[in-house]
């Protein structure tokens, strides 16, 4: 299994400069490379070298970077074919361009860690340069001592400078579940599991509310300092429900470990295109990262041996998941489920998270039987 870490830089004055070139120098590279591949209609790797490689040692890369260059250029073009063959997007009308200071990636030729003393070793326009300082915590350290493998991408984002490592860590066998712990995902409360627990959604809503009521007056403004503090605050609000979804996640895999059970979620793919809602319910809704969410539980899982199961989420805020009525009628309120049918009454939210569970532990049977049939 994948995952990335992500550690920051520290540089003196004079390592931000050479840094700083290094990006700007590959990025110029790589508009070239680019331009290149769109008059000679030549995108696949070893090919765009022999049109461009001579140039780019002229300009003053080495070997290793010119060859992460040229790569970088054919990736992006392969990523927008993909897309518009999708139907993500429309085809180019003209070549790609890479920004002054977008990332570029080192292999282990151009880049070396030095992860006890917290430095790397990296290539730069001006020659090797080493004792970069960096910082991470001890569980990163252990990652990228023991596992880290490949490349590794630098960044230069809001004044900061970035390096992010991939780990490559063995698979955990899955655990057989004895049961299924049911997560609702929502909007009032960002989820709650079965067992009761409700990790309420009040204050991140609240703060994504503020965030738009600000970015709405500053950008009225259109004044000098309206965009500096616009450009100073872009993305913290994505940092902040990041770091929610990442404390909500944990908890939800560190119980269903404890207990031995898997984790049943909704399948709610495609969930924005079905939904129709009022327009300040559709800007909630479209803010709302259940998608990084499930992709943070979904991992934490798969690196601790939880079964995880996506269930259809049809009519389970409806179903009683004591008598399994299901009546629209059983949901009075938001907050408030009542059986019209056996009078089982329980939080809403808690009621759906025992559905999803059940559904859970029969999809988990049905998909397990086939496994063993074949």
């Amino acid at each position: 299994m994948k995952f990335v870490v992500q550690v920051r830089l520290f540089p003196t004055p004079a390592q931000e400069a050479a840094l700083a070139d290094t990006l700007r120098l590959c990025n110029e590279a790589a508009n070239l490379v680019s331009g290149v591949a769109w008059e000679t209609k030549t995108f696949r790797n070893y090919d765009l070298r022999v049109h461009s490689y001579g140039e780019l040692k002229a300009m003053g890369l080495s070997a290793q970077p010119a060859q992460h260059v040229i790569k970088k250029v054919t990736d992006a073009y392969a990523t927008v074919k993909a897309q518009v063959r999708a139907r993500l997007r429309k085809p180019l009308a003209k070549p790609i361009a890479f920004r002054p200071d977008a990332a570029q990636p080192f292999d282990d030729r151009c880049l070396s860690w030095q992860v006890e003393a917290r430095t790397v070793s990296i290539w730069t326009t001006g020659g090797r340069m080493k004792g970069l300082r960096f910082a991470c915590s001890d569980g990163q350290a252990r990652a990228l001592a023991a596992y880290r493998k490949g490349e590794s991408d630098l960044i230069h984002r809001d004044g900061m400078w970035l390096l992010i490592a991939t780990c490559d860590v063995p698979d955990v066998d899955v655990t057989e579940p004895d049961a299924f712990l049911g997560v609702d995902l929502g909007i009032a409360n960002i989820a709650t599991t079965g067992d009761g627990e409700r990790h309420s959604g009040k204050h991140l809503n609240a703060v994504r509310h503020r965030n738009r009521e600000l970015r709405r007056r500053l950008q009225s403004k259109q004044t000098k300092s309206a965009k500096r503090l616009l450009k100073a605050r872009r993305r913290k609000e994505s940092r902040f429900a990041r770091d929610v979804n990442h404390r909500i996640s944990k908890s939800i895999v560190a119980e269903a470990a404890r207990t031995g059970r898997g984790i049943a979620l909704e399948d709610l793919q495609g969930i924005r295109e079905r939904v129709r809602l009022r327009k300040p319910q559709r800007v909630t809704l479209h803010s709302w990262s259940f998608h990084q969410l499930g992709g943070f539980i979904a991992y934490k899982a798969a690196r601790r041996g939880v079964a995880v199961v996506h269930v259809d989420p049809a009519y389970t805020s409806q179903a009683c998941s004591s008598c399994g009525h299901v009546d629209k009628k059983n949901r009075p309120y938001q907050a408030r489920f009542a059986c019209t049918s056996c009078g089982f009454a329980e939080h809403a939210d808690v009621n759906a998270a025992r559905n999803i569970a059940s559904r859970g532990v029969a999809d988990w049977a049905v998909s397990h039987a086939a496994d063993d049939a074949a």
